[in-house]
């Protein structure tokens, strides 16, 4: 008998932890072939198999302990996968690898993980940050540069609260130099508020670079607003960055705005489409050398179930004054403009 008691208060334990806490192994696999014209030096042309075409492919656990009270631990390890060649996409968790509490209060976690600008805008972008085609995240500025959002932050305390009607969020990401406190550091603030049809978000970020020399240091100030308005089978979407970096070297202000507009279209319940142009308009240089660059992308996409799609999109960029552009976000630009388009799949688990 007591055997069978112990038995049974041993399992009746492993119940109650079991219940208490959980750990979830998730990922997403995207996969597609894509053509690309003035894909190299010489304009050629170019067929590829793809990883990432609406998402970028991953893989994570993600676990929560109920700790009583209304308050849990969390935790969120992720890494990035290139299905084309099945190496990892970056360090084995450099997309997420944070632990921290959740309550009554919010969310607050340490470690690496998406930026509160990232996480708030990402609703705001119709084609949802895609490798293909989307430039909410950052586009191919005059000579090279991005002039974007930051999107991953390591070293970072975030926090978020979800309040009935609106949301907050900010980030901090520690600089860690000795004697110098502002150098690397990170700073984001968040707002965004929804009723009925609606919604709207304003986020404010600084970035500032390790310091030189002298202990200055380049800095980067990026406002996002952005707004959706939902008609039912349709979504608008609209969206708007302004990105300014000072120079510690005193050279010009790098100055950019970024204007984007589309369309979700809810066709059938599995079919939906997706239209959108995006434009950096580049500032605060001498005329004819900015590039001005746009891109307009489309895309189809049919749901064979909950968890796995479909999808053929399509992207088209141009640039001004002669200066070099292309569809992505990522790969650099041959020629004036490029067209691209790809098929493929996508399955998450």
């Amino acid at each position: 008998m007591k055997k069978l008691l112990g038995a049974a208060t041993l399992a009746c334990m492993a119940t109650a932890v079991h219940a208490q806490s959980n750990v979830t192994i998730y990922g997403l696999m995207d996969v597609n072939i894509t053509y690309n014209n003035n894909a190299d030096a010489n304009k050629n042309s170019q067929f590829k198999l793809n990883s990432g075409g609406m998402n970028t492919s991953r893989f994570g656990l993600r676990g929560s302990e109920d700790l009583g009270n209304g308050l849990k631990a969390i935790m969120q390890l992720e890494g990035g996968v290139l299905l084309d060649t099945g190496a990892s996409d970056g360090d084995m968790f450099g997309r997420q690898a944070n632990v921290g509490l959740q309550g009554d209060f919010g969310r607050i976690i340490g470690g690496r993980s998406y930026s509160t600008t990232y996480d708030f805008i990402l609703p705001y972008d119709p084609m949802g940050y895609a490798p293909q085609y989307s430039w909410a995240t950052s586009a191919g500025a005059t000579g090279g540069r991005k002039d974007g959002m930051l999107t991953g932050v390591s070293n970072l305390v975030k926090y978020q609260y979800d309040g009935k009607g609106y949301k907050l969020g900010a980030t901090y990401g520690f600089g860690e130099v000795a004697g110098n406190t502002s150098g690397n550091a990170k700073y984001i603030v968040a707002a965004s508020v929804f009723d009925g049809p609606w919604s709207a978000v304003v986020t404010y970020e600084q970035n500032n670079s390790a310091p030189i020399a002298n202990g200055s240091y380049d800095q980067a100030k990026v406002w996002h607003l952005a707004g959706t308005y939902d008609l039912g089978e349709a979504k608008l979407f609209l969206g708007y960055r302004n990105f300014k970096k000072t120079m510690a070297s005193g050279a010009a202000d790098q100055r950019s705005d970024m204007l984007w507009l589309g369309a979700n279209y809810a066709l059938t319940p599995a079919w939906t489409l997706t239209g959108v142009y995006y434009y950096q308009d580049i500032k605060n240089m001498a005329p004819g050398a900015d590039a001005d660059p746009g891109l307009l992308a489309l895309r189809a996409k049919y749901a064979l179930s909950k968890r796995t799609d479909i999808y053929i999109a399509g992207g088209y960029a141009k640039a001004s004054n002669n200066k070099l552009t292309g569809v992505s976000r990522d790969d650099a630009g041959f020629s004036t403009s490029q067209t691209s388009a790809t098929v493929g799949i996508q399955h998450r688990f």
